[in-house]
């Protein structure tokens, strides 16, 4: 609980920091590009020789797929109830299968599972989140981008080059060799920052307005998201009579709120703006509580 309330303390850090309007208007994206480009894949080099292939490893790759199709036919079903627009659905195509499995999911996992939570949490976000993002993320831009064209080249690139998928490919390769010691402690040190910068960064591009026409959407949305996937998730393990740290992992993972980077790119490609950043910002307000009574529930 500890960790989780200095997780909360840096998120609140970042909305001071945000109110005070003293730091440039480009800082969340700096602070994203720092952790992206160089505490994440330090994190998961640190991490990788740690990962063993089996069942549970299968588990914790397959889950985001299957809650992809399982998002995907709740929103389109709702979209046909409800009659939403175009704008309307793509964001939520876009944004709710795409939860915040490494940036805010790593500090969380680590505060409810510690270290040994974290080679599942990878291959969980590397495997599924990431390269789901990468293909079937394009896809969505594609489709309901205003002016939006998909390249299979340019989709291949994004995740094949991504710095996270190139750093699991290079820890993988590399895991029977022993890291110089050396090696090591730079890995720890460019991986420490991780949570206060990204966390800081979350807090200034935290939004909490928005318009009651957008309510059903965001209700729908963030209840798929941080309540039927999970819940999903722990059912059908429960049934399977699956348990053990990949499962716990898996859950916390398929709780996690939307994607930062998808409700930016929703903004971006001309959707429906507030409602991408409503999810984000109220997703991850809701996920201090939902998460920790999660984690209670799984141990019950």
């Amino acid at each position: 609980m500890q960790n989780f309330v200095i997780i909360v303390g840096f998120i609140f850090l970042g909305v001071v920091l945000g109110r005070l309007k003293r730091l440039p208007e480009k800082t969340p994206l700096v602070l994203n590009m720092i952790a992206l480009y160089v505490c994440l894949p330090a994190l998961i080099l640190t991490n990788a020789p740690r990962i063993t292939f089996s069942p549970e490893t299968l588990l914790a790759a397959v889950i985001p797929w299957a809650l992809l199709v399982l998002s995907v036919g709740l929103i389109l079903a709702a979209a046909r109830i409800f009659g939403w627009p175009r704008p309307v659905v793509g964001v939520l195509l876009l944004v709710v299968p795409l939860g915040n499995t490494s940036f805010l999911g790593i500090p969380i996992i680590r505060a409810f599972f510690g270290a040994a939570g974290l080679p599942h949490l990878i291959i969980y976000d590397q495997i599924g989140t990431m390269i789901i993002f990468a293909t079937y993320g394009s896809l969505i831009l594609s489709l309901y981008g205003q002016g939006s064209s998909i390249s299979v080249s340019a989709v291949l690139r994004k995740m094949f080059l991504f710095p996270p998928t190139v750093a699991l490919g290079v820890g993988l390769a590399i895991s029977s060799w022993r890291y110089p010691d050396a090696f090591s402690l730079a890995l720890r040190w460019l991986a420490m920052p991780l949570v206060p910068i990204v966390m800081t960064a979350i807090g200034l591009q935290l939004r909490m307005r928005t318009s009651r026409h957008l309510a059903a959407p965001i209700g729908v949305g963030l209840g798929i998201k941080m309540l039927a996937a999970p819940l999903v998730v722990l059912l059908a393990c429960r049934l399977a009579g699956m348990n053990g740290m990949a499962v716990g992992v898996s859950v916390m993972e398929a709780g996690m709120p939307p994607m930062v980077t998808a409700g930016a790119l929703a903004v971006v490609a001309g959707m429906e703006a507030e409602l991408a950043i409503a999810l984000v910002g109220l997703g991850i307000v809701c996920s201090f509580g939902s998460l920790p009574a999660l984690y209670w529930l799984m141990r019950i």
